[in-house]
């Protein structure tokens, strides 16, 4: 299989899988854009999460997440809470509304996981996995030894 080939494979999972998700979220009724999503996936998925702990693990400037953050409390989706450790922060967690989204957007990953995976064995999903954990371990150990 030559590079490109791989290339052109991969680019068509990437847009494949997103597009599928994008419709599972909008059969879910899901109304947040992509950014706030993923905010309100790494407030529920990182007990003590603050503004900053989330945009360091989106790898995101602060004030984007401030942003994303200010909407889903204005949705009241998460809530703030004082930091007993840091006075300067606040530690962030979901509203009984943010778990009730949070259920809708898990719904929809596994609707985007049925569809992709309907005719695939458990085998091959397996391999799929080692496959794609090796490629993406190896990115993150040469980035490591670049340095």
């Amino acid at each position: 299989m030559s590079n490109n080939s791989l290339s052109e494979t991969l680019h068509q999972l990437m847009h494949t899988y997103t597009n599928l998700l994008l419709e599972g979220i909008r059969q879910q009724g899901v109304e947040l854009s992509v950014t706030n999503i993923r905010t309100l996936k790494g407030v529920c998925y990182n007990p003590n999460s603050t503004a900053l702990s989330i945009s360091k693990h989106m790898q995101r400037d602060k004030a984007q997440i401030t942003r994303a953050l200010n909407d889903l409390l204005a949705a009241e989706l998460i809530l703030k809470t004082d930091n007993p450790l840091d006075g300067r922060s606040q530690l962030l967690q979901l509203t009984p509304k943010g778990e009730e989204v949070m259920t809708k957007l898990d719904a929809a990953e596994e609707w985007t996981r049925q569809q992709l995976t309907k005719d695939l064995s458990l085998v091959e999903i397996a391999l799929f996995f080692r496959v794609s954990r090796t490629m993406i371990d190896n990115v993150g150990s040469s980035k490591t030894t670049d340095k």
